[in-house]
């Protein structure tokens, strides 16, 4: 193993978005098997390092490994192409118009049942855009789109977010205010 290896190689997986979790979980615990720090007490303190900096790495290979947004956002960045989103903020105006459509509705939504119903619209532009990483990715080659969903899915995971403070809000018993 090289602590330089991609997320893939390191796990031994196919460099693509579609992945199965359960062989991702499978690989991730296989490698700690081997390089977990507790294997190594008896080897010296070098020994021991080496192996916290493996763990370290495999733990977050896995975790990129593991979550679809991050993975995208990681192949793209294999493929050269950053997704950037800090300081490339332009979006499609259509995709604006749905983030603008989205918020009113949270504002003006005054039950669980308001907020349920545009968490199903937000779920549908998630999975669409999981599909059209897939599509991007494996299918097409074409890292530059992959990156555009990509940075359409991190705005849609951050408004998610508020999604989900609005509605604890309401199972408080605040109504939402």
């Amino acid at each position: 193993m090289n602590l330089q290896d991609n997320d893939f190689t390191l796990f031994g997986l196919p460099q693509r978005y579609a992945q199965d979790p359960a062989a991702v979980d499978r690989q991730w615990k296989a490698l700690q098997r081997q390089i977990h720090p507790d294997r190594f007490v008896a080897a010296g303190s070098s020994a021991q390092r080496l192996a916290m900096q493996w763990s370290v790495r495999v733990n977050e290979a896995h975790q990129r490994l593991r979550n679809p947004l991050r993975r995208a956002a990681y192949l793209c960045s294999l493929a050269g192409v950053a997704v950037d989103t800090e300081r490339n903020t332009a979006m499609p105006a259509d995709f604006l118009q749905q983030q603008m459509v989205w918020r009113e509705a949270l504002d003006e939504a005054g039950s669980e049942a308001d907020i349920d119903a545009i968490q199903a619209d937000v779920d549908r532009a998630r999975d669409e855009c999981q599909q059209a990483c897939e599509r991007w990715l494996d299918s097409e080659a074409q890292p530059q789109r992959a990156a555009a969903t990509v940075q359409a899915w991190m705005f849609i995971d951050r408004f998610a977010e508020d999604l989900l403070r609005r509605r604890a809000r309401f199972e408080e018993g605040a109504g939402g205010q």
